[in-house]
């Protein structure tokens, strides 16, 4: 079916590729652990929260 709709470049399958998406699925699981509520990380202020995202972000996405 996906061969049918994508072309040969556009539809990667590979274990590199699979690990990558993983790790990163990994991180951002570890790095927000705080918006967990049972987590020890938690934090009940929600400009600490806001922080916590931003830096995420800010380290991950725009560097």
């Amino acid at each position: 079916l996906y061969e049918s709709r994508l072309k040969g470049k556009l539809h990667v399958i590979s274990k590199r590729y699979t690990q990558r998406i993983e790790r990163h699925n990994l991180n951002l699981r570890q790095h927000l652990a705080r918006l967990g509520r049972k987590s020890l990380s938690f934090s009940k202020s929600v400009e600490l929260h806001d922080k916590a995202i931003g830096h995420y972000l800010n380290i991950k996405h725009y560097q």
